[in-house]
């Protein structure tokens, strides 16, 4: 990135607002693979990650819709090392439960995974939604309440593609005990864990999950999975 782009404005200023831009055909196959090659990664160099840019994911995150505009996405960089080795052996006793729910050659499968990256990534993020926010007063939400937690999780979907774009690497590690990472986060207990991030230059680039690499699951046919009514 230049100096010229980090001295950039955050937000498009009046005159870049009155007219909608033209995203031409070159721009949509660019989106296309992006798409394609976002990827959850799990194997991170140990390269720090400017603190400016981290700064700048979570901004481009707090972009997404949310439901009446609650904007419930909390985050929390966690730096400590003792509350890192707390979430780490969080992981660890869920992921034996996880394991000992496979049998045979795909528990032999399982085991093999690599399913977290946060010994290696620079960069590690909680990311909750605020369940008692009085922002967006409850529009939205009376019927379906779980709204708030979608709202959180296209925050970080957002994350994820803005980190892409910038050449960083991101992995969610959900084998973990939501309890045990708030209270050693000591967040408020009415926020609802929706994603622990592991962040950093991923080691390679790869097109292909590392699922479907490994012989886990294949992609489903979008096909299979649309009904028409």
């Amino acid at each position: 990135m230049t100096q010229s782009d980090r001295d950039a404005p955050d937000t498009p200023d009046a005159t870049d607002t009155l007219t909608p831009p033209v995203f031409d055909r070159s721009f949509q196959k660019q989106f296309i693979n992006l798409l394609l090659w976002r990827r959850d990664v799990r194997r991170f160099r140990t390269d720090p990650i400017p603190r400016a840019d981290i700064d700048d994911l979570i901004k481009e995150a707090c972009l997404a819709p949310s439901v009446g505009n609650s904007q419930p996405w909390r985050f929390v960089k966690v730096n400590d090392p003792d509350r890192r080795q707390a979430i780490r052996d969080s992981f660890e006793r869920a992921n034996q439960q996880a394991l000992n729910d496979y049998h045979g050659e795909r528990a032999r499968l399982y085991a093999s995974l690599k399913l977290q990256g946060m010994d290696q990534a620079p960069v590690q993020l909680a990311v909750f939604a605020d369940e008692e926010t009085e922002a967006g007063m409850g529009l939205g939400r009376k019927t379906m309440p779980e709204m708030l937690d979608y709202s959180a999780v296209a925050a970080v979907q957002l994350l994820w593609l803005a980190a892409r774009v910038k050449g960083i690497g991101v992995g969610w590690v959900s084998i973990l005990e939501p309890e045990t990472v708030l209270k050693a986060l000591e967040v408020p207990s009415h926020w609802r864990l929706i994603a622990y991030l592991c962040i950093g230059y991923p080691e390679e680039d790869h097109v292909v999950p590392e699922l479907v690499r490994e012989g886990w699951q294949d992609r489903i046919n979008p096909a299979d999975l649309t009904l028409e009514r």
